[in-house]
């Protein structure tokens, strides 16, 4: 890739400012016959959690008119085998590595960032979309409170960027992204999945096993460019934009709204290779508008 798309997010050098999000991505390997893993801004790999999980029974996935809904369930190895079998055979993509990680305690993330203090993994992902067992089930996500202390723990266990993911599933989102500003966060990602769910006509039962799920893809792009703005005038940290990107003309909407780097997601499942177009036809666009670098589009929105 050329100068015009390279960048840097809290110290990360970056060849695109292009990601793959989690979830949506594997851990990078199952990819690498379709992208060139390295020219990538990073990889948001697979959710990680203390323990392996087997995920949720029954219906996981369903297709949506603009999207998908996604009940995985944090399907995932475990941390350990990640540490010890995964991320030694990733390293040689020389792919930024960026981990996320998921956990029902505070405790938990901030365990989670201090194994994952480690060579190979260039930044930390929170995914706080998720319940606190020990404060009755609350979605840390939903909490100011508890989204700060998430920070704050994980803050004090690694000495790597530490990036917030948000959920859109709140009242005021710029509350939530202030207070984990407060605490260290290096790096906003936003949004994660809308709650959505999907009701069978013929059987009237829910169609997903888990009944409720994630809805991602293209339906969700006015609400992620809308957050990601509102988010954007409310810190002063960068912001990786998400939800719903299929091509370049999406992406730039992010930047113009006011992220610095953006995440593709659903996408990957339609078209594999899609990362890499979108790169490519980002690249000619700035230079179209004469722009020498990605940086000069961000929050330029009129």
């Amino acid at each position: 890739m050329s100068e015009l798309l390279k960048t840097e997010l809290c110290g990360i050098k970056m060849n695109t400012p292009i990601l793959a999000a989690s979830g949506t991505f594997g851990f990078g390997e199952e990819f690498e016959n379709f992208v060139d893993l390295e020219k990538l801004g990073g990889v948001m790999v697979k959710c990680l959690t203390l323990k392996p999980r087997s995920g949720n029974n029954g219906v996981r996935i369903a297709e949506t008119p603009a999207g998908m809904l996604n009940a995985i369930g944090l399907e995932n190895p475990g941390v350990e085998k990640f540490l010890t079998d995964i991320l030694p055979r990733i390293k040689k993509y020389k792919m930024n590595v960026i981990a996320n990680i998921s956990g029902s305690s505070v405790e938990d993330y901030g365990e989670l960032a201090k194994l994952l203090d480690v060579d190979g993994v260039a930044a930390i992902e929170l995914n706080i979309s998720c319940p606190n067992v020990k404060d009755g089930g609350i979605i840390f996500g939903t909490s100011a409170k508890a989204a700060a202390e998430v920070t704050a723990a994980s803050k004090k266990n690694t000495s790597k960027p530490v990036i917030v993911k948000l959920s859109p599933n709140v009242t005021d989102v710029t509350e939530i992204a202030i207070a984990c500003e407060k605490e260290g966060a290096d790096c906003l990602s936003l949004i994660n999945t809308l709650m959505g769910m999907e009701i069978n006509i013929e059987t009237w039962k829910p169609t997903l096993g888990n009944i409720t799920g994630g809805l991602s893809g293209g339906a969700v792009k006015p609400v992620a460019v809308r957050m990601v703005w509102q988010v954007a005038n409310a810190v002063k940290i960068p912001i990786i934009g998400m939800g719903g990107i299929r091509n370049f003309a999406d992406a730039v909407e992010f930047f113009l709204a006011g992220a610095s780097a953006v995440a593709v997601g659903t996408a990957n499942f339609a078209d594999p290779a899609v990362t890499m177009k979108i790169a490519a036809d980002l690249e000619n666009y700035l230079t179209r508008h004469e722009l020498k670098n990605i940086r000069e589009l961000v929050g330029k929105m009129k």
